[in-house]
């Protein structure tokens, strides 16, 4: 069923596509960590409930939000795998010991309220779905897929948020994400939620420039709730190192079908409100100057 830590490692690719990352020409780094979609066999074998369930785990097609900034040329770091496999925004001890084989849960004294309801770094169940795996995983499988696929993820985030650092003074990661439609409390639909840890992720100017763009745009912006962004804003958010962070989530009625499964034509009109975001941040991160190859 499952493959040993040497199987999983050995001649693998990295579980991230990159772009525009050989000149950093601009300060702000988009992550997309939960839209991939390159099932590995193993995980497929393992399946205790139809595949189409795992859909509801991940982004689906947020990468598409991110293509007309790509196309200007902001870096950019894509997961390939998909949320089922690993969580990227999960800490590396969020571990459900039920689900693994051969794991002492002295290990993980201290569970999480996610990983209890079955989303830690390895998704255990879903409402209304159960438990999706018939078998549990080796723990040196889970070890494997830690090592091999979230590690080098965050390790790469460092190293261009880094390097973006040194080329402008400063660095912004946006950490881009989707979410299912939602009402505020007076029953408006929420069109984005901007989430920065509470402020602790990054600078609150930048978070309040993209919901003022988002906002004049005619969408209904929320920061913080329900989302406040997990494990990546709190592993790469720095500010007082002028490294910044904050999480995007986009209502996924905004740009897929009724069924949420395949983009709609408004999908390039979210991507390019998504690109002039980053354009206004860079701009006020960087100057004018910086932004020519973009326009």
């Amino acid at each position: 069923m499952a493959n040993s830590f040497a199987d999983i490692t050995r001649g693998q690719e990295p579980n991230y596509s990159l772009s525009n990352v050989a000149a950093l020409n601009f300060p702000v780094l988009i992550s997309v960590p939960h839209s991939g979609r390159e099932y590995p066999p193993e995980l497929l074998a393992n399946l205790n409930v139809s595949a189409s369930h795992l859909i509801r785990l991940e982004d689906r097609y947020a990468d598409r939000l991110a293509a007309s900034a790509i196309a200007s040329g902001f870096p950019s770091i894509i997961a390939r795998k998909p949320r089922a496999w690993v969580d990227l925004n999960r800490g590396r001890t969020e571990i459900d010991p039920d689900m693994v084989a051969g794991m002492d849960p002295a290990q993980t004294p201290h569970i999480s309220k996610k990983v209890r309801g079955g989303l830690g770094i390895l998704p255990r169940r879903l409402h209304g779905a159960g438990n999706l795996w018939r078998e549990k995983w080796p723990h040196q499988h889970v070890i494997g897929r830690i090592e091999q696929d979230h590690e080098p993820y965050h390790v790469m985030v460092a190293q261009l948020l880094d390097q973006i650092r040194s080329i402008h003074g400063c660095a912004l990661l946006l950490d881009l994400h989707s979410m299912p439609s939602l009402l505020d409390e007076n029953g408006r639909k929420i069109g984005f939620v901007l989430g920065d840890r509470f402020g602790r992720s990054c600078e609150s100017r930048f978070v309040e420039l993209a919901a003022v763009h988002l906002r004049i745009h005619g969408h209904h912006v929320q920061t913080n709730h329900p989302y406040s962004g997990g494990y990546i804003l709190e592993r790469h958010g720095k500010p007082g190192s002028n490294v910044h962070a904050f999480q995007l989530e986009v209502d996924r009625s905004l740009y897929l079908d009724q069924n949420m499964r395949e983009p709609i034509a408004a999908t390039q009109s979210i991507a390019e409100l998504i690109r002039n975001c980053c354009v206004m941040l860079a701009e006020q991160m960087s100057g004018r100057d910086q932004l020519e190859a973009a326009e």
